[in-house]
């Protein structure tokens, strides 16, 4: 409901005379909403519901109990969420996604880092991947203002992170405990550790709290410490944007250079078409080049926006690498669900053979108490007994590894398999290649080096042969100067269509080892500047 339209509330009929269509209410899309809303006439369009905040708690509740897998906590599966996979990896999807305003935000860790600068110049400084047609100077500004947004607790003590111009809004968060037990091991190696900017409250900002430490922050927090994109949509809103929920868009109509309408489904099994002057595509780096695969028409036979042929190429994600295990001291983990001390000594060595990547030093390492309660048919005396002898002594370290692009690496559409619509669902054929692999042993080195300085018992590697994705997806709708090189333009803009951008991960040409929400934000501030100085020259 738009706060300037209260009459709109569950209408989900097309807005007249909008300026802008946003597709998707994730953090790209409800930041160009809430930058654009102000001056022009916004509208967005979201295939999920609008979930009750107050529901939180109950979701809370799902998290931690072993009956409820994590898709389950906020409602995704069913056929609506149908997808498939065709590769040698399989790819776990409705696990990484939320649909519904504020997107994957509403389950995310909350960890925002800046892409280092050789991110942006892959092919020049480490001989593999391609160059960014913009490099970190042209986004450095929009990282400031991305943090300012979010709000993001960090600080200065990271001597391996790209250059910055101002502190971060909020201090960062103390180290843990177990981070005291970790420096101690990495002093004797010669480690560095620093902190790690989090998109959470580490005081009171913008109205919201700061973190209670419920500890279940990926996949719910129910406090509003952390940051999630309904934050963006409320204040777009406000400015007088009209969000449509449940309004699954089906296809962008379109002449050989400009999108006219996006299609989009209701509950009520009704089709509308929303006109725009502007259209900006933010539903990730799987819906988005569904959508454009699926807007296919005679003049663009391959795909909306694909006379390059890359719509849905060179999937990427990022490599988990980790180590765990015992000690015979307490730990104290599971006091808060997200990690406080990090180290990117080892980021900028990337070459042909080993890509970057960066290690995390655990919060949340072995299982809860409650988790080991819920899962236990025990009771009482024995029940007590038990959590005493098994939580509390574990450790553990994760890690990030970039895996370059590739082209054997793709989103495309199944050919047998439909959604609730009709329309085809997404296949994910996710190839991953041996530098990706190499660097995750290269990662395992030294986390188990850390460990066992600690004289930690290891009980498990997530290796080569035991890795998987931390549910990043990139590199669907790629950035390049050249049109026959990509889907998009320095400016996200597509090549093909003078009036659509896309704000997504999918823009990455490549995907470094940061995580990437950060850059999303980064790169959404300015596609919305973009699109309001077009509009002001008559787009």
């Amino acid at each position: 409901m738009s706060a300037g339209d209260a009459s709109r509330d569950g209408d989900r009929s097309p807005v007249a005379n909008a300026d802008v269509c946003v597709v998707g209410s994730g953090p790209a899309g409800a930041l160009v909403a809430d930058r654009l809303a102000a001056d022009r006439e916004v509208v967005v369009l979201d295939a999920g519901p609008r979930f009750d905040p107050t529901d939180r708690l109950t979701r809370q509740e799902r998290a931690i109990r072993p009956s409820y897998d994590r898709p389950d906590v906020w409602d995704v599966g069913g056929e609506r969420d149908a997808h498939s996979n065709s590769g040698e990896w399989f790819y776990p999807l409705n696990h990484a996604r939320v649909k519904g305003i504020g997107g994957s935000t509403l389950h995310w860790q909350g960890m925002v880092m800046r892409l280092h600068e050789d991110d942006f110049n892959s092919k020049t400084e480490r001989g593999v991947g391609p160059d960014w047609p913009i490099d970190y100077g042209d986004l450095r500004p929009y990282y400031a203002e991305a943090e300012r947004e979010l709000g993001v607790a960090g600080a200065s003590d990271n001597p391996y992170a790209p250059p910055r111009e101002e502190p971060h809004p909020m201090p960062a968060f103390e180290p843990s405990y177990s981070d005291s037990l970790f420096a101690e091991a990495c002093e004797e190696l010669g480690i560095d550790m620093h902190s790690v900017p989090n998109a959470r409250n580490s005081e009171t900002y913008d109205g919201r709290s700061a973190c209670v430490g419920y500890g279940t922050c990926q996949p719910v927090c129910p406090a509003g410490a952390k940051y999630d994109a309904t934050v963006h949509v409320d204040r777009a809103e406000e400015k007088g944007a009209n969000v449509i929920d449940r309004a699954a868009v089906q296809r962008l109509e379109h002449d050989a250079d400009r999108v006219t309408a996006a299609v989009y489904a209701t509950p009520d099994g009704e089709e509308h078409r929303q006109t725009a002057d502007a259209f900006v595509v933010a539903c990730g780096g799987v819906e988005t080049p569904r959508l454009l695969l699926l807007s296919e028409s005679e003049a663009y036979p391959d795909g909306l926006a694909n006379s390059s042929g890359t719509v849905g190429k060179f999937f990427m994600d990022h490599l988990f690498a980790g180590v765990g295990g015992t000690l015979d001291e307490p730990t104290r983990q599971n006091h808060v669900g997200f990690y406080t001390s990090a180290c990117d000594q080892f980021y900028d060595e990337a070459d042909e053979d080993i890509g970057p990547f960066k290690l995390e030093f655990f919060n949340y390492a072995g299982p809860s108490p409650v988790e080991m309660a819920l899962t236990g048919d025990d009771w009482g005396d024995d029940l007590v007994d038990r959590l005493r002898d098994g939580y509390g002594t574990h450790v553990a370290m994760g890690g990030l590894v970039e895996q370059l692009p590739r082209s054997d690496s793709y989103v495309t559409l199944d050919p047998d398999r439909t959604d609730d619509h009709g329309n085809p669902v997404p296949e994910i054929h996710w190839s991953v290649g041996d530098r990706a692999l190499r660097t995750i042993e290269r990662a395992n080195e030294i986390q188990r080096s850390v460990l066992e300085e600690l004289g930690a018992e290891i009980e498990w590697v997530a290796g080569p042969d035991a890795t998987g994705p931390a549910f990043h997806h990139m590199g669907t709708t790629r950035m390049s100067a050249d049109p026959d090189a990509g889907v998009v333009d320095a400016d996200c803009r597509t090549h093909d269509l003078d009036n659509c951008w896309i704000a997504s991960s999918g823009v990455f040409p490549t995907s470094g080892a940061m995580n990437p929400t950060l850059t999303i934000a980064a790169l959404a501030l300015r596609v919305a500047d973009d699109v309001r100085e077009r509009l002001s020259q008559t787009l």
